[in-house]
């Protein structure tokens, strides 16, 4: 009698931890999922922000409830693999091959979702990285080849400039993190598909240190963040900690992530891009 008692208890709770195996499968197959590639090469300062923005990003996903797998296998830039992602981000490059340039094209002309920071936008010609993919530079991201930075990374103040998903609850400016802000060959103002969410603020200038007198910035209009009115896309400028080439540790001397309104402008551009509210 014992011993029936027993084997009933024990299929009870079999029974009860399949339940619960199905329930947390079912759970985990019905949160959204990002894949987030990086080069992680090169540029220390990068890399820097690689390292930074993954584990941001980890806590980010428990926080909010989506998965985030990360790599820097670019050959993953394909179709079959892409179908089982909502969101695709760029930490710090873009891809060169004609088969993921074709795949990410695929997804995004397809209901994709992206978010990419500072360097995945970079195209100079001639460089390395040349601007040789007009979809991507031209249609997509709207901003055409770089032109140049400020130096060294320094904070800036940023103004709001439209109202969108991303940008609501922020204050009308605030102070980012230390970047190297970019400058582009295309005045985005003009572009009707384009709708600017961030700007450097007046009241940043003089922006940079130099020592070159180019890199410090004195008056203009530099976007900073963006999106394509045809996609679900953002690109952020942000992604270049400053780090100590002078000092020789090479140790990162400030981080993209830790300041309240820039934490929470990318936290809600996750949330726009994953549908998560």
């Amino acid at each position: 009698m014992q011993n029936s008692k027993f084997k009933l208890l024990k299929l009870t709770l079999s029974l009860l931890l399949l339940q619960i195996n199905i329930a947390t499968a079912q759970e985990v197959n019905n949160k959204p999922k990002v894949l987030s590639f990086f080069y992680g090469k090169d540029d220390l300062a990068h890399v820097s922000f690689d390292h930074e923005a993954n584990e941001w990003f980890s806590k980010l996903a428990v926080e909010k409830g989506f998965i985030y797998d990360t790599t820097s296998n670019w050959d993953l830039l394909d179709t079959a693999v892409l179908k089982n992602y909502q969101a695709v981000f760029f930490l710090d490059y873009r891809p060169n091959t004609a088969k993921q340039r074709a795949a990410f094209e695929y997804y995004m002309e397809n209901g994709g979702s992206w978010l990419g920071f500072h360097f995945a936008a970079f195209a100079l010609t001639p460089s390395k990285y040349p601007q040789d993919w007009d979809w991507y530079h031209i249609h997509f991201l709207g901003s055409g080849s770089y032109v140049s930075n400020t130096w060294r990374p320094t904070p800036a103040y940023l103004k709001v400039e439209s109202r969108h998903r991303t940008t609501r609850r922020l204050d009308s400016v605030f102070i980012s993190g230390a970047n190297e802000w970019y400058r582009w060959e295309r005045d985005l103002r003009n572009n009707p598909k384009i709708k600017i969410l961030l700007s450097i603020h007046p009241e940043s200038f003089p922006l940079g240190t130099g020592p070159k007198p180019s890199e410090i910035w004195h008056r203009g209009f530099y976007p900073v963040a963006w999106t394509n009115k045809d996609y679900r896309m953002v690109y952020i400028n942000m992604g270049h900690n400053d780090m100590d080439y002078e000092g020789g540790t090479n140790k990162t001397l400030s981080h993209t992530f830790g300041h309240e309104m820039q934490d929470k402008f990318i936290t809600q551009c996750v949330a726009w891009l994953l549908d998560l509210y």
